[in-house]
């Protein structure tokens, strides 16, 4: 039985992969430093036979996280701890700067010392605006406009500088799609909670017509489970994106669903971010498949927010 790790693991991505890496016969073991309190994330996870958690922080507790490497013959590591929201970054740049890049020089520390892969996920935030469709092999479509994005280059930055390490880096789009670690703070479901919640949708003035990369949380767990399974060049990176849309693709799902919207247009500090579409050829050409539905994560987030 292949032992894995994941920092992280109760956030909206983690708490839903967990759950399928143990239908699958995976031993997890779980760090979460409860810094966004979804304990209900370790609901019918928690006494699970293979399944083990620890609390810790990985940008603080490196003897504890040290100690579990030792005790534990990681097959892989999946490095989901970071602080998210790419917008309120913006307020929090030092903080964010010192938690999610001490957190990764920690794992990739580690994960040399003990020969350990390490699935790092990215983000397509890290691009900026691009007439051209990006493509995850060019240096010049990268153009970080946030704090949060501008560490995720660095990250990558130190994972690919390690030259013994085995990686994989893995560019996700924007998440949308229910988990039992839900966020709201992402475009799609933040959109779906304030129509079921009968608020104005806000959007920023800049994106109602503009394009960006977004992903199925279906397919970001298959995606997980696709490169534990498989090999790749250590050091590579792909983009993990369903498709790309616009918002008023978005708002005109959500409204199948919630016919009466207000748009409330507003103002961000991403705001010279226009326009971009992200390819995922290449991860395509590996033999992964992209199947999710934005119809479909939409109404499944609008009957989870309604369900009593």
């Amino acid at each position: 039985m292949k032992k894995l790790l994941i920092t992280g693991g109760l956030g909206h991505i983690g708490s839903r992969l967990i759950r399928e890496l143990l239908q699958q016969d995976y031993y997890v073991v779980c760090i979460d430093n409860f810094l966004t309190e979804r304990i209900v994330s370790l609901r019918g996870v928690i006494t699970h036979n293979n399944f083990k958690f620890h609390e810790a922080d990985v940008s603080k507790d490196k003897e504890t996280i040290a100690k579990l490497f030792k005790k534990n013959n990681f097959y892989s590591a999946i490095h989901l701890s970071a602080i998210t929201n790419a917008e309120k970054s913006h307020d929090l740049a030092k903080e964010v700067i010192n938690n999610n890049l001490d957190g990764t020089k920690t794992l990739i520390e580690l994960c040399n010392d003990h020969k350990t892969r390490i699935i790092f996920p990215s983000s397509t935030s890290i691009y900026g605006t691009s007439e051209e469709v990006v493509h995850e092999d060019e240096e010049r479509f990268i153009n970080p406009q946030s704090p949060y994005a501008e560490c995720k280059v660095m990250e990558e930055n130190l994972i690919k500088g390690c030259s013994s390490l085995n990686s994989v880096i893995l560019r996700l789009g924007t998440i949308f799609g229910t988990s039992p670690g839900m966020r709201f703070h992402t475009a799609v479901n933040k959109f779906c909670w304030q129509a079921v919640a009968s608020k104005p949708i806000t959007i920023w003035k800049t994106a109602f017509h503009q394009y960006r990369p977004y992903l199925d949380l279906s397919d970001a767990c298959n995606s997980f489970r696709f490169f534990l399974d498989n090999e790749v060049p250590s050091g590579s990176t792909y983009n993990i994106t369903t498709t790309n849309f616009t918002v008023a693709q978005i708002i005109d799902n959500i409204k199948k669903y919630v016919p009466e919207l207000d748009l409330e247009f507003v103002d961000s500090k991403i705001m010279n971010q226009l326009s971009y579409r992200v390819l995922n050829n290449k991860v395509k050409s590996l033999g992964f498949s992209f199947k999710g539905n934005l119809d479909l994560a939409i109404k499944s987030t609008i009957d989870w927010l309604k369900e009593e």
